[in-house]
């Protein structure tokens, strides 16, 4: 009888590799037998070799693929499978490609926190510029204006209740249109009630598009309760019948998680669009924040100064700026403070990026109205 072969098993796996656009990379792994057969996969599937692309070695017990001019499309998820009559094995490592950059920002949080602190509406009337974030449930809209509160009373603010991801009741923590104030500055941010799916029965379940569009055209008083079968309507005693341009929202923000945008409900992103559709009608300017692209991006979750080099997160944004129908210059990408308890700087610097465009675009909507009776 012939001598019986050793399971294949691995003494050192591949690890991840970060690298830049148009340069090679190499994985590279140890067994401890080399009786085997080894076969490369990407992302799942055979690995097909391109002559001047791919390079697969095998010296003795160490195997390697070298991967040459690295782009865009070799970003995945790549896996050695060794076999043998005695069993299988298998390691796998992420290939992280960070293009060219593609968007630039200050990653210095001290200017940008005193640009908006300096900031001065260009409409006398206005007291005080309105935002209304919405979204599906989970998209993180309070902990957007948790956040926000954080960088600038300089203490990690969580008075705005908002959900955990583990959390899996599916149900909106946000009841009330409430009003959430930074501080002393001229800024507030109205949160609402999640977008869901409605009811098979056709009732409507989480924010009502019709309240929503209420609340931008200023007719829904703070701390209103939504009720989700009955909307606001004129004969509400909590109508307000003649609003003023104090009373109604500044800019619109729509808000997506990264790591759910490619599974949304249609029906959600129709109640989205619907409600941008009158935004538009109205001249209320829209942007979309996108939460969570750490949950997409290993580049970015290790070093926030990559987000604008990672192919992942461009991807998400070019996805939510397609199925709402949002430019991409007014689409921005951030982290929402979740498990730290201390403030990073370029985490700011992201979040900080994007109100900054949202404050502008507000001031330039109240601005039109400064010399209109």
């Amino acid at each position: 009888m012939g001598s019986s072969q050793t399971k294949p098993e691995f003494v050192s796996v591949l690890a991840d590799q970060q690298v830049k656009h148009g340069h090679n990379v190499t994985l590279k792994c140890e067994a401890n037998t080399e009786d085997v057969t080894a076969e490369w996969e990407k992302s799942g599937c055979r690995l097909q070799c391109v002559y001047g692309k791919h390079t697969v070695d095998k010296r003795f017990t160490t195997f390697t693929l070298n991967i040459n001019n690295v782009q865009k499309e070799d970003e995945g998820k790549y896996t050695l499978k060794l076999t043998n009559k005695a069993g299988t094995a298998s390691c796998s490592a992420m290939v992280i490609v960070e293009i060219k950059e593609w968007r630039t920002i200050e990653w210095k949080q001290d200017p940008m926190i005193r640009k908006i602190r300096d900031f001065k509406i260009k409409n006398e009337e206005v007291r005080e510029l309105r935002f209304l974030l919405h979204g599906p449930i989970g998209a993180g809209k309070s902990s957007i204006i948790n956040t926000i509160k954080s960088i600038f009373e300089e203490h990690q603010f969580i008075n705005c209740l908002a959900a955990s991801d583990s959390d899996a009741t599916g149900t909106s923590f946000t009841t009330k249109y409430q009003k959430f104030s930074i501080g002393t500055l001229p800024f507030a941010f109205y949160d609402v009630m999640g977008l869901e799916k409605d009811n098979k029965d056709g009732r409507s379940k989480g924010a009502r598009s019709d309240d929503i569009i209420n609340a931008l055209k200023g007719h829904i008083p703070d701390d209103y309760e939504f009720k989700d079968n009955y909307p606001m309507s004129k004969e509400n005693v909590n109508y307000i019948s003649d609003p003023t341009l104090n009373n109604k929202i500044h800019c619109l923000v729509s808000v997506i998680a990264a790591d759910k945008v490619s599974i949304m409900d249609n029906e959600v992103i129709q109640k989205m669009k619907d409600i941008r559709a009158e935004a538009s009608k109205l001249g209320i300017p829209q942007l979309v924040f996108v939460t969570k692209m750490d949950k997409v991006c290993v580049l970015a979750r290790e070093d926030l100064t990559k987000t604008f080099q990672s192919k992942k997160i461009k991807e998400k944004m070019e996805e939510c700026s397609t199925k709402l129908g949002v430019p991409m210059n007014c689409t921005f990408p951030m982290k929402n403070y979740h498990e730290e308890t201390k403030m990073n700087e370029k985490l700011n610097c992201l979040v900080l990026e994007a109100f900054t465009q949202a404050v502008e675009s507000a001031n330039d909507y109240v601005k039109k109205f400064s010399h209109k009776e």
